[in-house]
């Protein structure tokens, strides 16, 4: 039997605090691949110290502990994982009990922070490293490249080395980021992107959270995009809360979240102006990546020809390696909720760079229309990275996609 969203979660949240333990199934529409699942908590008592909530998959073989996580907020979420394919038109039954007895499952993606860097680590290979101090560019360049709060490195499973940071070619590029390029405050332009300009640069401002479990582990960053042009002191014309995380899918496969919000504190917002760069995510390549050993395929099976200013729902980048497959990439992925989506996206051509064909992406939803900001509101835009060692097809890629963008079908029941 089915129920609307609003009852399913006033019956979900009565029997829970009966304590009384809860069945839901999983139906799954479409083809998924390492599944993140959540399950809303709204209402339940998940804090008491006596007990926990578990969760378990019932199965022929009886129930089966499944790890899971609870995330707190304006509201609480189950979140679990279903590594492996779950077929279209299956579906899996679960059970979640209170339980006096710790029975969770430890992490294994853990964080580690030094004097200018937190790392996500699993099974202590390194995910990928965020870079809270200030980056100076190297000796005899102008120290006005300097940056903090962004990725880098991002490695592949297999321990490849993915981004680059301060190419020669364009100083201002820090692997993984996205500062906003042509922009209005109050009809003056000011460019958050091109830091030689010396009219805005974005830095890292402090951790909100940091945050480990058996399903995921992560932080939240506080970055702020600095106007330098304004009169009197600089001022901050964007807050950015940027939220990075690991999902715990095994060791093949990294899956990270890259989830940005933003908030304008200035009186009359700020405009996003339409260009080829700024925000969403963007990822500069490491150096040996050209147009012999890199590929690009979109969703709408674009290539590197013709992928430049196209709109998708996925991209796969990837290129030569020295793991033992020979090749590495990742698969970025565009929720359905971001603005412009299907995004619009920017691929460097194959004679990108003076001909070398060197690779940068980056979804852009600014590429073809501006965006005005209005102040005192928060506007989100999600990406998902799939880090691979090895080739990844459409098929998969699609599968990924179907994980991302939305949530299983979830009816609850004795």
């Amino acid at each position: 039997m089915k129920y609307s969203t609003a009852i399913l979660f006033l019956f979900f949240s009565l029997t829970l605090f009966s304590q009384e333990p809860v069945k839901f199934t999983v139906q799954f529409n479409e083809d998924r691949i390492d599944a993140v699942i959540s399950v809303c908590l709204d209402g339940v008592n998940y804090n008491t110290d006596k007990e926990n909530l578990v969760l378990y998959e019932i199965t022929p073989n009886g129930e089966q502990l499944i790890p899971s996580q609870i995330e707190s907020g304006n509201l609480a979420v189950l979140w679990f994982v279903l590594n492996g394919i779950s077929e279209k038109n299956s579906k899996k039954e679960f059970v979640l009990k209170h339980e006096n007895i710790e029975k969770s499952i430890g992490s294994e993606i853990a964080l580690k922070k030094d004097y200018k860097d937190l790392s996500l680590l699993k099974n202590n290979k390194l995910i990928l490293k965020y870079r809270f101090a200030t980056t100076y560019p190297p000796d005899g360049v102008n120290p006005i490249y300097k940056r903090s709060g962004y990725i880098h490195p991002l490695t592949s499973p297999g321990g490849e080395t993915l981004t680059r940071i301060q190419p020669p070619d364009h100083r201002h590029h820090y692997g993984i980021w996205g500062p906003w390029t042509k922009t209005h405050i109050d009809g003056r332009e000011v460019d958050f992107w091109n830091l030689i300009k010396g009219e805005g640069t974005v830095k890292f401002a402090g951790f909100v959270s940091e945050y480990e479990g058996a399903v995921f582990s992560g932080f939240k960053a506080l970055q702020q995009h600095i106007d330098f042009g304004a009169k009197g002191a600089d001022q901050i014309a964007l807050n950015e809360i940027l939220d990075v995380r690991a999902w715990n899918v095994g060791e093949k496969i990294w899956v990270v979240d890259y989830t940005t919000s933003l908030n304008c504190p200035l009186k009359n917002g700020i405009l996003l102006d339409a260009y080829r760069y700024g925000g969403g995510i963007g990822f500069r390549a490491i150096e040996k990546w050209n147009k012999n050993n890199c590929t690009v395929l979109t969703s709408d099976n674009k290539t590197r020809i013709d992928a430049d200013g196209s709109y998708a729902r996925w991209c796969i980048v990837e290129g030569e390696s020295g793991v033992k497959e020979g090749r590495s990439g990742i698969l970025f992925l565009s929720h359905p909720a971001n603005h412009m989506h299907p995004e619009p996206m920017r691929v460097w051509p194959t004679d990108a760079n003076n001909g070398r064909g060197d690779m940068y992406f980056e979804f852009v939803p600014i590429r073809h229309n501006n965006w005005k900001l209005k102040p005192k509101r928060n506007y989100t835009l999600k990406y998902r990275m799939i880090i691979f060692d090895g080739k990844m097809d459409a098929k998969t890629a699609e599968m990924y996609w179907n994980s991302f963008a939305t949530n299983p079908e979830i009816e609850f029941g004795k």
